[in-house]
């Protein structure tokens, strides 16, 4: 191999160390809250939880012929937000603003049409790895 190979083997090895140190472990709800029919798989055959981990996907063996490595819940602002769409109790009315399902001590998310967009937390307590 000669310096060229060299350079352009040393360029991938830091990228690659660039990504791993990058992801991290996604919030247990993000998780946990996922229903296993709806998992999308992050994976391959026989990765292993922290191969999982570090590309920031969610890691969970315990159901046979499903994605055990698989997508997260997209991001909310407060853990308690973090739900399957179908998982919403509507908590406004259409059109509600932000600030008013705020007011009613509620989440709200406005990414996902024909949905609750204003919508009753749940207890993180069953959230879990």
């Amino acid at each position: 191999m000669g310096p060229r190979g060299i350079w352009l083997l040393a360029a991938l090895l830091l990228l690659g160390v660039c990504a791993l140190a990058g992801a991290q472990k996604p919030d247990a709800c993000r998780c946990s809250r996922r229903e296993p029919q709806n998992r999308v798989n992050c994976g391959f055959p026989g990765i292993s939880s922290d191969e999982c981990f570090s590309r920031g996907c969610c890691f969970d063996s315990s159901v046979v012929g499903v994605p055990w490595c698989f997508n997260p819940l997209p991001k909310q602002e407060l853990e308690e937000c973090v739900m399957e769409v179908s998982a919403r109790k509507d908590c406004g009315y259409p059109g509600i603003s932000p600030e008013e399902c705020e007011s009613r001590k509620c989440c709200f998310s406005d990414t996902i049409r024909q949905v609750p967009w204003c919508f009753f937390p749940i207890s993180t307590e069953d959230c879990h790895y």
